[in-house]
Protein backbone atom coordinates (compact mmCIF):
# COMPACT_ATOMS: atom_id res chain seq x y z
CA UNK A 1 0.00 0.00 0.00
CA UNK A 2 1.59 3.30 -1.10
CA UNK A 3 0.40 6.43 0.65
CA UNK A 4 1.23 10.11 0.57
CA UNK A 5 1.83 12.28 3.57
CA UNK A 6 -1.28 14.08 4.78
CA UNK A 7 -1.91 17.46 3.13
CA UNK A 8 -2.96 20.45 5.28
CA UNK A 9 -6.59 19.90 4.20
CA UNK A 10 -6.49 16.19 4.99
CA UNK A 11 -4.83 16.91 8.34
CA UNK A 12 -7.71 19.22 9.22
CA UNK A 13 -10.20 16.56 8.14
CA UNK A 14 -8.42 13.93 10.23
CA UNK A 15 -8.56 16.28 13.21
CA UNK A 16 -12.33 16.63 12.72
CA UNK A 17 -12.92 12.88 12.85
CA UNK A 18 -12.70 12.95 16.66
CA UNK A 19 -14.67 16.15 17.33
CA UNK A 20 -17.68 14.11 18.48
CA UNK A 21 -15.70 13.28 21.62
CA UNK A 22 -15.09 16.98 22.32
CA UNK A 23 -18.16 18.94 21.21
CA UNK A 24 -21.87 18.35 21.83
CA UNK A 25 -23.46 17.97 18.38
CA UNK A 26 -26.63 19.56 17.02
CA UNK A 27 -26.89 17.57 13.80
CA UNK A 28 -30.08 15.62 14.61
CA UNK A 29 -33.47 16.54 16.04
CA UNK A 30 -32.73 14.55 19.21
CA UNK A 31 -29.46 16.44 19.71
CA UNK A 32 -31.21 19.78 19.27
CA UNK A 33 -34.01 18.82 21.68
CA UNK A 34 -31.53 17.70 24.35
CA UNK A 35 -29.60 20.95 23.95
CA UNK A 36 -32.83 22.85 24.70
CA UNK A 37 -33.20 21.27 28.16
CA UNK A 38 -33.02 24.21 30.59
CA UNK A 39 -30.43 24.34 33.33
CA UNK A 40 -31.49 23.37 36.85
CA UNK A 41 -28.51 24.35 38.97
CA UNK A 42 -28.47 22.90 42.47
CA UNK A 43 -26.06 22.35 45.34
CA UNK A 44 -25.39 18.75 46.39
CA UNK A 45 -25.05 19.42 50.13
CA UNK A 46 -24.00 22.30 52.35
CA UNK A 47 -20.55 21.76 53.87
CA UNK A 48 -20.30 21.43 57.66
CA UNK A 49 -20.09 24.85 59.37
CA UNK A 50 -16.55 26.03 59.85
CA UNK A 51 -15.06 23.37 57.53
CA UNK A 52 -13.91 25.87 54.86
CA UNK A 53 -15.06 23.35 52.24
CA UNK A 54 -17.02 24.44 49.16
CA UNK A 55 -20.29 22.82 48.03
CA UNK A 56 -20.50 20.73 44.87
CA UNK A 57 -22.72 22.32 42.22
CA UNK A 58 -24.37 20.63 39.26
CA UNK A 59 -27.08 20.74 36.62
CA UNK A 60 -30.06 18.47 37.35
CA UNK A 61 -31.13 18.53 33.66
CA UNK A 62 -34.27 16.42 33.11
CA UNK A 63 -36.42 15.25 36.05
CA UNK A 64 -35.47 11.73 37.24
CA UNK A 65 -33.48 10.98 34.06
CA UNK A 66 -31.01 13.74 34.89
CA UNK A 67 -28.28 13.85 32.24
CA UNK A 68 -28.51 10.11 31.58
CA UNK A 69 -30.08 10.46 28.13
CA UNK A 70 -27.54 13.11 27.18
CA UNK A 71 -24.69 10.82 28.23
CA UNK A 72 -26.06 7.90 26.20
CA UNK A 73 -26.20 10.25 23.22
CA UNK A 74 -23.01 12.29 23.64
CA UNK A 75 -20.69 10.29 25.89
CA UNK A 76 -17.43 12.07 26.72
CA UNK A 77 -18.57 15.31 25.02
CA UNK A 78 -21.19 15.74 27.75
CA UNK A 79 -18.65 15.03 30.50
CA UNK A 80 -16.23 17.52 28.97
CA UNK A 81 -19.02 20.10 28.92
CA UNK A 82 -19.68 19.52 32.63
CA UNK A 83 -15.96 19.89 33.32
CA UNK A 84 -15.84 23.21 31.45
CA UNK A 85 -18.96 24.51 33.23
CA UNK A 86 -18.43 23.33 36.78
CA UNK A 87 -14.79 22.32 37.07
CA UNK A 88 -13.40 18.90 38.05
CA UNK A 89 -16.21 18.08 40.51
CA UNK A 90 -19.95 18.35 39.74
CA UNK A 91 -23.08 16.31 40.37
CA UNK A 92 -26.42 15.18 38.99
CA UNK A 93 -29.05 12.57 39.76
CA UNK A 94 -29.36 10.28 36.70
CA UNK A 95 -32.10 7.65 37.14
CA UNK A 96 -32.55 8.88 40.71
CA UNK A 97 -28.99 7.93 41.71
CA UNK A 98 -27.13 10.84 43.30
CA UNK A 99 -23.80 10.91 41.47
CA UNK A 100 -20.70 13.10 41.81
CA UNK A 101 -18.73 13.36 38.56
CA UNK A 102 -14.96 13.60 38.92
CA UNK A 103 -12.85 14.71 35.97
CA UNK A 104 -9.17 15.47 35.59
CA UNK A 105 -6.01 13.79 36.90
CA UNK A 106 -5.84 15.75 40.15
CA UNK A 107 -9.39 14.87 41.21
CA UNK A 108 -8.92 11.29 39.99
CA UNK A 109 -5.87 10.93 42.21
CA UNK A 110 -7.86 11.89 45.31
CA UNK A 111 -10.45 9.17 44.64
CA UNK A 112 -8.24 6.27 43.56
CA UNK A 113 -5.49 6.86 46.12
CA UNK A 114 -8.29 6.81 48.75
CA UNK A 115 -6.02 7.89 51.57
CA UNK A 116 -8.80 8.35 54.10
CA UNK A 117 -10.62 5.13 53.04
CA UNK A 118 -13.73 7.14 52.20
CA UNK A 119 -14.34 5.63 48.76
CA UNK A 120 -15.73 2.11 48.61
CA UNK A 121 -16.75 0.36 45.42
CA UNK A 122 -19.78 1.89 43.72
CA UNK A 123 -20.60 -0.50 40.91
CA UNK A 124 -23.43 -2.26 42.73
CA UNK A 125 -26.08 0.20 41.53
CA UNK A 126 -25.14 -0.50 37.92
CA UNK A 127 -23.89 -4.05 37.57
CA UNK A 128 -24.54 -6.02 40.76
CA UNK A 129 -27.72 -7.56 39.29
CA UNK A 130 -25.72 -8.94 36.35
CA UNK A 131 -22.19 -9.41 37.72
CA UNK A 132 -22.64 -10.00 41.47
CA UNK A 133 -19.43 -10.26 43.48
CA UNK A 134 -17.20 -9.71 40.49
CA UNK A 135 -13.80 -8.37 41.51
CA UNK A 136 -14.88 -4.75 40.91
CA UNK A 137 -17.77 -5.15 43.36
CA UNK A 138 -15.61 -6.21 46.29
CA UNK A 139 -13.88 -3.71 48.51
CA UNK A 140 -11.16 -3.23 51.09
CA UNK A 141 -9.89 -6.43 52.81
CA UNK A 142 -12.26 -8.79 50.97
CA UNK A 143 -11.21 -7.33 47.62
CA UNK A 144 -7.53 -7.72 48.43
CA UNK A 145 -8.05 -11.34 49.54
CA UNK A 146 -9.82 -12.26 46.30
CA UNK A 147 -7.33 -10.34 44.18
CA UNK A 148 -4.36 -12.13 45.78
CA UNK A 149 -5.96 -15.50 45.09
CA UNK A 150 -6.70 -14.54 41.49
CA UNK A 151 -3.08 -13.51 40.95
CA UNK A 152 -2.26 -17.25 40.90
CA UNK A 153 -3.91 -17.32 37.47
CA UNK A 154 -1.72 -14.52 36.05
CA UNK A 155 1.80 -15.70 36.84
CA UNK A 156 4.41 -15.51 34.08
CA UNK A 157 4.28 -19.30 33.60
CA UNK A 158 0.53 -19.17 33.08
CA UNK A 159 0.84 -16.18 30.72
CA UNK A 160 3.29 -18.22 28.62
CA UNK A 161 0.76 -21.08 28.51
CA UNK A 162 -2.09 -18.73 27.62
CA UNK A 163 0.00 -17.04 24.92
CA UNK A 164 0.86 -20.27 23.11
CA UNK A 165 -2.87 -20.96 22.75
CA UNK A 166 -3.66 -17.35 21.86
CA UNK A 167 -1.32 -17.10 18.87
CA UNK A 168 -2.51 -20.36 17.34
CA UNK A 169 -6.18 -19.43 17.67
CA UNK A 170 -5.76 -15.89 16.37
CA UNK A 171 -3.56 -16.80 13.39
CA UNK A 172 -5.83 -19.62 12.28
CA UNK A 173 -9.09 -17.70 12.62
CA UNK A 174 -7.94 -14.41 11.10
CA UNK A 175 -6.36 -16.10 8.07
CA UNK A 176 -9.83 -17.47 7.25
CA UNK A 177 -11.66 -14.13 7.38
CA UNK A 178 -13.40 -13.30 4.07
CA UNK A 179 -11.68 -10.75 1.85
CA UNK A 180 -12.84 -8.47 -0.97
CA UNK A 181 -16.31 -8.04 0.53
CA UNK A 182 -17.79 -6.10 3.42
CA UNK A 183 -17.09 -7.59 6.83
CA UNK A 184 -18.68 -6.54 10.12
CA UNK A 185 -15.45 -6.17 12.04
CA UNK A 186 -16.80 -5.68 15.57
CA UNK A 187 -18.91 -8.86 15.81
CA UNK A 188 -16.22 -10.80 13.92
CA UNK A 189 -13.53 -9.82 16.43
CA UNK A 190 -15.96 -10.34 19.31
CA UNK A 191 -16.61 -13.90 18.16
CA UNK A 192 -12.85 -14.48 18.00
CA UNK A 193 -12.13 -13.03 21.45
CA UNK A 194 -14.89 -15.15 22.99
CA UNK A 195 -13.35 -18.23 21.36
CA UNK A 196 -9.95 -17.18 22.73
CA UNK A 197 -11.43 -16.61 26.19
CA UNK A 198 -13.14 -20.01 26.08
CA UNK A 199 -9.99 -21.85 25.10
CA UNK A 200 -7.55 -19.98 27.33
CA UNK A 201 -9.63 -19.21 30.40
CA UNK A 202 -11.78 -22.34 30.35
CA UNK A 203 -9.98 -24.87 28.09
CA UNK A 204 -13.37 -25.29 26.42
CA UNK A 205 -14.62 -25.16 22.85
CA UNK A 206 -17.41 -22.58 22.97
CA UNK A 207 -18.14 -23.05 19.28
CA UNK A 208 -21.52 -24.79 19.64
CA UNK A 209 -22.69 -22.15 22.13
CA UNK A 210 -20.74 -19.11 20.92
CA UNK A 211 -23.71 -17.06 19.71
CA UNK A 212 -25.79 -17.88 22.78
CA UNK A 213 -22.99 -16.87 25.17
CA UNK A 214 -22.10 -13.77 23.15
CA UNK A 215 -25.71 -12.62 23.23
CA UNK A 216 -25.84 -13.26 26.98
CA UNK A 217 -22.71 -11.20 27.64
CA UNK A 218 -23.97 -8.37 25.41
CA UNK A 219 -27.29 -8.34 27.25
CA UNK A 220 -25.56 -8.18 30.65
CA UNK A 221 -23.26 -5.31 29.64
CA UNK A 222 -26.01 -3.17 28.06
CA UNK A 223 -28.55 -3.63 30.85
CA UNK A 224 -26.83 -1.56 33.61
CA UNK A 225 -27.63 1.80 31.93
CA UNK A 226 -31.26 0.92 31.20
CA UNK A 227 -33.59 3.85 31.72
CA UNK A 228 -36.33 1.40 32.76
CA UNK A 229 -34.73 -0.74 35.46
CA UNK A 230 -37.48 -3.34 35.56
CA UNK A 231 -37.90 -6.57 33.55
CA UNK A 232 -40.53 -5.39 31.08
CA UNK A 233 -40.88 -7.43 27.86
CA UNK A 234 -38.46 -6.25 25.21
CA UNK A 235 -36.40 -4.16 27.64
CA UNK A 236 -32.63 -4.27 28.19
CA UNK A 237 -33.05 -4.99 31.91
CA UNK A 238 -35.06 -8.13 31.26
CA UNK A 239 -32.60 -9.24 28.57
CA UNK A 240 -29.76 -8.80 31.06
CA UNK A 241 -31.52 -10.96 33.67
CA UNK A 242 -32.07 -13.69 31.09
CA UNK A 243 -28.45 -13.39 29.96
CA UNK A 244 -27.19 -13.82 33.52
CA UNK A 245 -29.19 -17.06 33.84
CA UNK A 246 -27.66 -18.38 30.62
CA UNK A 247 -24.14 -17.66 31.88
CA UNK A 248 -24.71 -19.16 35.32
CA UNK A 249 -26.14 -22.35 33.81
CA UNK A 250 -23.12 -22.68 31.51
CA UNK A 251 -20.44 -22.15 34.17
CA UNK A 252 -22.09 -24.24 36.89
CA UNK A 253 -22.42 -27.06 34.37
CA UNK A 254 -18.63 -26.97 33.80
CA UNK A 255 -17.64 -26.50 37.45
CA UNK A 256 -17.43 -30.16 38.65
CA UNK A 257 -15.01 -31.18 35.92
CA UNK A 258 -12.88 -28.07 36.58
CA UNK A 259 -12.65 -28.90 40.28
CA UNK A 260 -11.12 -32.23 39.27
CA UNK A 261 -9.01 -30.87 36.41
CA UNK A 262 -5.28 -30.14 36.48
CA UNK A 263 -5.38 -28.13 33.25
CA UNK A 264 -3.49 -24.85 32.95
CA UNK A 265 -6.55 -22.71 32.13
CA UNK A 266 -7.82 -19.87 34.29
CA UNK A 267 -11.03 -21.67 35.32
CA UNK A 268 -9.01 -24.58 36.75
CA UNK A 269 -6.59 -22.16 38.39
CA UNK A 270 -9.44 -20.45 40.25
CA UNK A 271 -10.81 -23.80 41.36
CA UNK A 272 -7.45 -24.77 42.89
CA UNK A 273 -6.17 -21.37 44.10
CA UNK A 274 -5.35 -21.63 47.79
CA UNK A 275 -3.84 -19.43 50.46
CA UNK A 276 -1.12 -20.56 52.84
CA UNK A 277 -3.89 -21.14 55.38
CA UNK A 278 -5.80 -23.44 53.04
CA UNK A 279 -8.58 -20.98 52.12
CA UNK A 280 -10.13 -21.49 48.68
CA UNK A 281 -12.86 -19.98 46.53
CA UNK A 282 -16.39 -21.33 46.96
CA UNK A 283 -18.29 -22.62 43.92
CA UNK A 284 -20.27 -19.38 43.84
CA UNK A 285 -17.06 -17.32 44.00
CA UNK A 286 -15.55 -19.23 41.07
CA UNK A 287 -18.64 -18.81 38.88
CA UNK A 288 -19.05 -15.12 39.73
CA UNK A 289 -15.39 -14.41 38.98
CA UNK A 290 -15.46 -16.40 35.74
CA UNK A 291 -18.51 -14.59 34.38
CA UNK A 292 -17.05 -11.19 35.23
CA UNK A 293 -13.61 -12.06 33.90
CA UNK A 294 -14.82 -13.44 30.56
CA UNK A 295 -16.98 -10.36 30.06
CA UNK A 296 -14.15 -7.98 30.88
CA UNK A 297 -11.52 -9.91 28.92
CA UNK A 298 -13.32 -10.32 25.63
CA UNK A 299 -15.34 -7.08 25.59
CA UNK A 300 -12.43 -4.73 26.28
CA UNK A 301 -10.12 -6.53 23.83
CA UNK A 302 -12.83 -6.48 21.15
CA UNK A 303 -13.42 -2.74 21.54
CA UNK A 304 -9.70 -1.97 21.49
CA UNK A 305 -8.85 -4.17 18.48
CA UNK A 306 -11.81 -2.71 16.55
CA UNK A 307 -10.73 0.82 17.40
CA UNK A 308 -7.14 0.16 16.29
CA UNK A 309 -8.31 -1.34 12.98
CA UNK A 310 -10.56 1.67 12.42
CA UNK A 311 -7.81 4.24 12.97
CA UNK A 312 -5.27 2.27 10.92
CA UNK A 313 -7.83 2.26 8.09
CA UNK A 314 -8.31 6.01 8.51
CA UNK A 315 -4.57 6.65 8.63
CA UNK A 316 -2.93 4.40 6.00
CA UNK A 317 0.47 5.98 6.60
CA UNK A 318 0.38 4.53 10.10
CA UNK A 319 -0.89 1.20 8.79
CA UNK A 320 2.12 1.03 6.49
CA UNK A 321 4.46 1.97 9.32
CA UNK A 322 3.09 -0.66 11.71
CA UNK A 323 2.99 -3.36 9.02
CA UNK A 324 6.64 -2.73 8.20
CA UNK A 325 7.48 -3.31 11.86
CA UNK A 326 5.39 -6.49 11.99
CA UNK A 327 6.92 -7.91 8.81
CA UNK A 328 10.44 -7.13 10.01
CA UNK A 329 10.26 -9.78 12.70
CA UNK A 330 11.07 -13.39 11.74
CA UNK A 331 8.30 -15.61 10.39
CA UNK A 332 6.83 -18.23 12.63
CA UNK A 333 4.86 -18.23 15.85
CA UNK A 334 5.04 -15.15 18.02
CA UNK A 335 6.43 -15.22 21.50
CA UNK A 336 5.83 -12.69 24.24
CA UNK A 337 9.31 -11.18 23.95
CA UNK A 338 8.92 -10.55 20.20
CA UNK A 339 5.48 -9.02 20.69
CA UNK A 340 6.70 -6.71 23.43
CA UNK A 341 9.26 -5.32 20.98
CA UNK A 342 6.60 -4.07 18.52
CA UNK A 343 6.88 -0.52 19.83
CA UNK A 344 5.14 1.24 16.94
CA UNK A 345 2.13 -1.05 17.23
CA UNK A 346 2.12 -0.43 20.97
CA UNK A 347 2.07 3.34 20.45
CA UNK A 348 -0.91 3.00 18.10
CA UNK A 349 -2.79 0.82 20.59
CA UNK A 350 -2.10 3.28 23.41
CA UNK A 351 -3.33 6.18 21.30
CA UNK A 352 -6.52 4.25 20.48
CA UNK A 353 -7.01 3.50 24.18
CA UNK A 354 -6.68 7.23 24.78
CA UNK A 355 -9.24 8.23 22.15
CA UNK A 356 -11.73 5.42 22.92
CA UNK A 357 -11.41 4.10 26.45
CA UNK A 358 -13.07 0.63 26.58
CA UNK A 359 -13.95 1.25 30.23
CA UNK A 360 -14.94 4.93 30.18
CA UNK A 361 -15.25 5.44 33.92
CA UNK A 362 -14.52 4.15 37.41
CA UNK A 363 -17.30 4.07 39.99
CA UNK A 364 -16.95 4.41 43.75
CA UNK A 365 -19.31 5.20 46.63
CA UNK A 366 -18.53 7.31 49.68
CA UNK A 367 -18.67 5.35 52.92
CA UNK A 368 -18.24 8.50 55.00
CA UNK A 369 -18.15 12.27 54.53
CA UNK A 370 -15.05 13.39 52.65
CA UNK A 371 -13.76 16.05 50.25
CA UNK A 372 -12.31 16.25 46.74
CA UNK A 373 -10.10 19.25 45.95
CA UNK A 374 -11.71 21.25 48.73
CA UNK A 375 -15.31 20.39 47.84
CA UNK A 376 -17.58 18.63 50.33
CA UNK A 377 -18.81 15.12 49.42
CA UNK A 378 -21.31 13.57 51.86
CA UNK A 379 -21.48 9.87 52.67
CA UNK A 380 -23.64 7.56 50.60
CA UNK A 381 -23.23 9.10 47.13
CA UNK A 382 -21.93 7.48 43.96
CA UNK A 383 -18.67 8.94 42.64
CA UNK A 384 -18.05 8.48 38.90
CA UNK A 385 -14.47 9.10 37.76
CA UNK A 386 -14.49 10.13 34.09
CA UNK A 387 -11.14 8.61 33.16
CA UNK A 388 -11.94 8.73 29.41
CA UNK A 389 -12.23 12.52 29.66
CA UNK A 390 -8.82 12.66 31.34
CA UNK A 391 -7.46 11.42 28.00
CA UNK A 392 -8.95 14.38 26.14
CA UNK A 393 -7.91 17.39 28.22
CA UNK A 394 -5.71 19.95 26.42
CA UNK A 395 -4.03 20.76 29.74
CA UNK A 396 -2.26 17.39 29.50
CA UNK A 397 -2.29 16.43 25.81
CA UNK A 398 -1.06 18.28 22.72
CA UNK A 399 -3.96 18.75 20.30
CA UNK A 400 -5.93 15.94 21.95
CA UNK A 401 -8.43 15.70 19.07
CA UNK A 402 -5.65 14.52 16.75
CA UNK A 403 -4.80 10.86 16.18
CA UNK A 404 -1.11 11.06 17.04
CA UNK A 405 0.53 7.83 18.29
CA UNK A 406 3.91 9.56 18.46
CA UNK A 407 2.71 11.26 21.62
CA UNK A 408 3.56 7.92 23.30
CA UNK A 409 7.10 7.81 21.89
CA UNK A 410 10.08 7.80 24.23
CA UNK A 411 10.85 11.38 23.18
CA UNK A 412 7.40 12.77 24.08
CA UNK A 413 5.63 10.44 26.56
CA UNK A 414 2.66 12.76 27.00
CA UNK A 415 1.03 10.05 29.10
CA UNK A 416 3.59 10.98 31.77
CA UNK A 417 2.22 14.55 32.03
CA UNK A 418 0.39 13.30 35.12
CA UNK A 419 0.16 9.91 36.79
CA UNK A 420 -3.58 9.84 36.09
CA UNK A 421 -3.69 11.52 32.69
CA UNK A 422 -3.87 8.12 30.93
CA UNK A 423 -5.76 5.43 32.84
CA UNK A 424 -7.40 3.03 30.35
CA UNK A 425 -6.92 0.08 32.72
CA UNK A 426 -8.24 1.86 35.78
CA UNK A 427 -6.09 2.83 38.73
CA UNK A 428 -5.53 2.18 42.37
CA UNK A 429 -6.54 -1.02 44.15
CA UNK A 430 -8.97 -1.95 41.36
CA UNK A 431 -6.54 -1.58 38.45
CA UNK A 432 -7.25 -4.22 35.79
CA UNK A 433 -5.73 -7.52 36.90
CA UNK A 434 -5.51 -8.81 33.31
CA UNK A 435 -4.14 -5.71 31.56
CA UNK A 436 -0.88 -7.38 30.43
CA UNK A 437 -2.74 -10.28 28.86
CA UNK A 438 -5.20 -7.86 27.26
CA UNK A 439 -2.42 -5.89 25.58
CA UNK A 440 -0.82 -9.12 24.33
CA UNK A 441 -4.15 -10.28 22.91
CA UNK A 442 -4.80 -7.04 21.01
CA UNK A 443 -1.24 -7.01 19.65
CA UNK A 444 -1.59 -10.61 18.48
CA UNK A 445 -4.88 -9.90 16.68
CA UNK A 446 -3.44 -6.83 14.91
CA UNK A 447 -0.22 -8.67 14.04
CA UNK A 448 -2.24 -11.34 12.23
CA UNK A 449 -4.50 -8.79 10.53
CA UNK A 450 -1.57 -6.73 9.25
CA UNK A 451 0.26 -9.80 7.92
CA UNK A 452 -2.80 -11.10 6.09
CA UNK A 453 -4.67 -7.99 4.91
CA UNK A 454 -4.68 -4.33 3.93
CA UNK A 455 -7.71 -2.09 4.42
CA UNK A 456 -8.82 1.51 4.17
CA UNK A 457 -11.75 3.37 5.71
CA UNK A 458 -13.62 5.87 3.47
CA UNK A 459 -12.74 9.48 4.26
CA UNK A 460 -16.36 10.42 4.91
CA UNK A 461 -17.07 7.50 7.28
CA UNK A 462 -17.02 8.10 11.02
CA UNK A 463 -17.59 5.30 13.50
CA UNK A 464 -21.04 5.76 15.09
CA UNK A 465 -20.13 5.02 18.70
CA UNK A 466 -22.80 3.98 21.16
CA UNK A 467 -22.09 5.12 24.72
CA UNK A 468 -23.23 2.45 27.11
CA UNK A 469 -21.38 0.70 29.95
CA UNK A 470 -18.70 0.27 27.28
CA UNK A 471 -18.53 2.06 23.91
CA UNK A 472 -19.24 0.00 20.82
CA UNK A 473 -19.90 0.76 17.11
CA UNK A 474 -23.64 0.77 16.41
CA UNK A 475 -23.13 -0.35 12.80
CA UNK A 476 -20.78 -3.24 13.57
CA UNK A 477 -17.77 -1.41 12.03
CA UNK A 478 -18.03 -2.39 8.34
CA UNK A 479 -14.73 -2.82 6.49
CA UNK A 480 -13.45 -4.48 3.33
CA UNK A 481 -10.24 -6.46 3.82
CA UNK A 482 -7.88 -6.99 0.85
CA UNK A 483 -5.71 -10.07 1.08
CA UNK A 484 -1.99 -9.37 0.77
CA UNK A 485 0.17 -11.09 -1.83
Amino acid sequence: MVTAQPTPDSARRLARENRRFFEIPSSTLLDRLLRLVPERIKVLAEPPPGSALRPVVGDMALPFVGNGLAFLRWGPALQLDLYRRFGPVSWCKPLGNTTVFVTGPEATQVVVSNKDKAFGQGWDYYIERFFPRGLLLLQFDEHMFHRRLMQHAFTRDRLDWYFAELTTLADTAIARWPAEKELQLYPTIKSLTLEIAGEIFMAADVGPERDRLNDAFVACTRAPLSVIRFPIPGGHWRAGIKGRKVLEEYFYRMLPSKRESVDGDFFSALCHAETEDGERFSDEDVVDHMIFLIMAAHDTSTITATTVAYYLGKHPEWQDRVRAEVLARPDGPLDITALEQLKTLEMVIKECLRLVAPVPGLVRKTVKDTEILGQYIPAGVTVAVDNWVNHLLPEYWTEPEQFDPDRFSDERREDKSHRYAWVPFGAGAHKCIGMHFGMLEVKTILDAMLRNYEWTIPADYEMPWSYSSMPFPRDGAPVVLHRRG
